[in-house]
Order: structure tokens, then sequence, then C-alpha cells
């Protein structure tokens, strides 16, 4: 049965994510690593415009390099699209018009913001109905990310990262983000991770959990005592990679950050600040350097249809 078409043309946005805490496990048969994640999604959007088409196709620009993204079946949102189809009949194809802001491999999640936002959106434009559970469970088979972009706000993440729990955030926090001119690959990371692991860089949690000092910190909305807490296996990694970061990271902690840390897999930095006024100060000073750093805050809500 065909759903019919509640609008000739939908947008839906959903927000990059920063990590808080990420605690990666040792790599599994699958080659897969159980982790333990606290997310925070930012004010950092995508958007993503659904429209009728004959077939499923793409179109992708924005205020970030777009050059690497993939138009065919590689995209997440794109997966999305025929996802929800899938649950809806013989919807006919769409046409996904993308606008990024998020750092394409960047470690902030921009391509699984896109494929949430592609669920909500196609979800919408056929008149599908499918639910928040429902979409969920679409969400999770496109990646561990795709179901926090979905959910927003702050939460944990167990497992692969998809097993999520809404985490108590009473506050709002500030954060500068300095994206990087190339991005990095997450499985490289991983890779360069095992590979440092192995020549004994570090201990391996048999079972990754999120620290009850990054919970206190996000439930008093304590940003010194969050700035403390923070964490992230996967940095060691990334300025393995990217040494050139180290200097980055030294300079916005100098520049009056409370702390500084590798979004994801990088090559993304974060810098928490005390706050909104703190952040602007953060933003110009590492302007005036010659970077070209965000102020964002977070939390705010996961993927949601929007008003054209």
């Amino acid at each position: 049965m065909t759903a019919p078409l509640v609008a000739d043309r939908v947008r839906a946005r959903a927000p990059g994510k920063l990590n808080l805490f990420f605690e990666v496990g040792g790599v599994q048969d699958d080659g897969y690593h159980d982790v333990a994640s606290a997310y925070q999604a930012v004010s950092l959007y995508e958007e993503v415009w659904a429209e009728p088409a004959d077939d499923f196709t793409i179109s992708v620009s924005g205020s970030v390099d777009v050059s690497g993204v993939p138009a065919d079946d590689r995209n997440l949102a794109l997966r999305a699209a025929r996802l929800v189809a899938g649950r809806v009949g013989d919807p006919g194809g769409v046409h996904l018009d993308i606008v990024k802001h998020v750092p394409v491999a960047g470690g902030m999640g921009g391509g699984s913001a896109d494929a949430a936002a592609a669920l909500v959106a196609c979800d919408l434009l056929w008149g599908a109905e499918l639910g928040t559970a429902e979409l969920h469970r679409l969400a999770a088979r496109l990646g561990a990310d795709v179901p926090f972009a979905l959910m927003g706000g702050t939460a944990i993440g167990m497992g692969r990262g998809d097993r999520l729990s809404p985490a108590l955030a009473k506050a709002r926090f500030d954060w500068v983000i300095v994206p990087a001119d190339d991005g990095l690959s997450t499985p490289e990371v991983y890779g360069r991770l095992d590979a440092l692991r192995g020549r004994g860089g570090g201990g391996i949690p048999q079972d990754p959990v999120v620290a009850a000092e990054v919970l206190q910190a996000l439930r008093s909305g304590d940003a010194e005592a969050l700035a403390a807490a923070l964490r992230n296996d996967l940095q060691d990694a990334a300025l393995d990679m990217r040494p050139d970061l180290v200097d980055v990271l030294a300079a916005g902690r100098g520049a009056g950050a409370l702390a500084g840390i590798v979004s994801g897999s990088g090559p993304t930095l974060a810098f928490l600040a005390a706050g909104p006024e703190e952040a602007l100060e953060l933003q110009v000073t590492l302007a005036a350097s010659g970077l070209a750093p965000l102020h964002v805050h977070g939390p705010v809500p996961g993927a949601r249809a929007t008003t054209p």
C-alpha cells in the first residue's frame, strides 16, 4: 500500500554531537569495539530537504567542504530513505537535498545526523507515521551514532554506542569547536588505537562504563567538574595520526578553555568554556591565531521536522 504524500517538500534537521566521555574496550572477533559514551547534541545542525522523485537521489552542499561526501548508497541519508520506503510499501523515489554544517569526517557525527534527519523527513513526506520506536529501530540499522542523532539531548551509549539511555543535564554547556581541514577515517583511528595498545600504550577496559563523575557534573551543571572528567580513548590515536592538533589543544587551553578534547575519532577539537561570554572570548582569541572556531552549546533536541 502506498502512503499519501503530505507535502510536496519537507525539511528536517538534526544536530551534531560531542563525546564528553568515550571509553573503548578491546577489539571483538567481529572487528568492533564495545564502548561507553556520554553524548551531547550541540547547536550545529545538518538540514535535509525531501521531495518526491522518480528514483532515490541526493545533492549535497553546505558551509563545510563536502567534496568527500558520497552521493550513492554509501551515503547514510540515502540508505535511511530506502529503509523508510521499505516500511511504507511503494512510495516512489525521493530526492534529498542535504545542507551540511557539521565538519565532514570530523568526529561530530555529521553523516549520522544526515541519516536521522532523512528518517524524519521521509516519514513525514510519505505520511508513514512510523513512530519513535520504529524510527529508532531503523536508525540502529544505519550505525551507532544515528540513534543518538535522532534522540538528541544528552545520553549514555553502551555496547556499540547505540544502546541509549537519557542522561539528566540541567544546564547549558558552552563549547568552542575547531574543525580541521582534512578529516580522519573512524576505522583507521580505531585501528591506530589497537596498534598503540598492542605496543603497550595504555590498558584496555574490560567492561567500558561512563564514569560517575561525568554524570554528576551533568546533573549539577558544573562546567569545571565536567572539564575535569572529560575523556576520549580515541584521542591518543587521533593525535598520533595528526600531531599538528597537539599545538591547537595547547593553544585552546592557554586561551582560557576549561579543557580541550578530540571530538570522537577527530580531528575536530572541542573546548569547554565556563559560559557563553568565556566561549566568545575564546572563539575570538583562537580566530586571531588563524583558526576557524565555532561557538556551540548543548544539549539540544535531536532530529526534528522544521518549517520551510
